[in-house]
């Protein structure tokens, strides 16, 4: 098996961050992670990340940016990003005027194309980070599959979020080798899903909805505690070319600290890689 650089994508430890950045990026470090994907950066300037990732020997490796900010000012994103040394910036997540089966799906096709040109000339990579409504079919296709069909590889990346995947009926491992050599960071996310899923999931991520029924069917898991089969997964992302898996747990679970869940992934990670 690969021995993957192994980076923890921050929104996972998220309240630590915005208590104690730099104490929360030392105890990333001590966890025995190499390197960190952004999710925001806590009021601090470019400059100062890039100075702290170095004191701790935390490597860059990407950062998640809301796709209509980066349309916003995608040269400014773009620069910022760069001086941080992050070779890699990826759309996390589309709200829902701009999902497949809407009109602005196309726009968020073109926005891809757009920022993928101004990633380039900057030497960073454009990735897109899919959920599960990627997985509804327009005329027969996968909407996820439309998007890298339609927009040039040297422009748009995969991150793949095996998550995700499983939750919208594929495969993890076999979707990460139809995408071999298009594929240079991989998200693995451990889940249970218990029935069918709730409408109320997206709240674990942070996006709140008018319903407040008790979800008690999905959870996030630390890796290793839920329904993922990770010998496979990696060696698919080993098969598939990838350069970097990334940990992330959007909300913690089974009592446990985000930071401690952390903890537990990495651990279990170990005994893999």
């Amino acid at each position: 098996m690969k021995q993957f650089p192994i980076a923890l994508q921050l929104y996972s430890v998220r309240e630590d961050l915005e208590k104690d950045f730099e104490g929360t990026l030392k105890k990333v470090k001590e966890l025995g992670y190499d390197g960190v994907e952004f999710a925001g950066l806590y009021g601090k300037t470019p400059t100062e990340v890039k100075s702290l990732c170095e004191k701790y020997g935390l490597i860059p490796v990407s950062a998640h940016v809301p796709f209509l900010d980066m349309m916003e000012t995608p040269e400014k994103i773009m620069d910022d990003y760069a001086e941080i040394g992050c070779p890699f910036v990826a759309i996390p997540y589309l709200t829902e005027e701009y999902r497949p089966g809407t009109e602005g799906f196309q726009k968020t096709i073109a926005g891809a194309r757009l920022l993928g040109e101004a990633a380039k000339k900057r030497n960073i990579q454009l990735l897109y980070h899919n959920h599960d409504f990627e997985f509804v079919k327009l005329d027969g296709k996968y909407a996820l599959d439309i998007l890298y069909d339609t927009v040039p590889a040297d422009l748009l990346q995969t991150e793949l979020d095996t998550c995700w995947i499983n939750v919208g009926g594929e495969n993890p491992a076999a979707y990460l080798r139809k995408y071999a050599g298009r594929a240079p960071v991989v998200h693995l996310k451990d889940f249970y899903l218990s029935g069918e899923k709730p409408e109320q999931m997206y709240e674990l991520i942070g996006i709140e909805s008018e319903k407040k029924e008790e979800n008690k069917t999905f959870e996030f898991r630390p890796l290793g505690k839920g329904m993922q089969d990770f010998p496979a997964i990696l060696a698919a992302s080993e098969d598939a070319g990838a350069q970097w898996v990334v940990v992330e747990q959007d909300f913690p679970s089974m009592g446990k600290t985000p930071m401690e869940c952390a903890q537990i992934s990495i651990e279990y990670l170990k005994t893999l890689i």
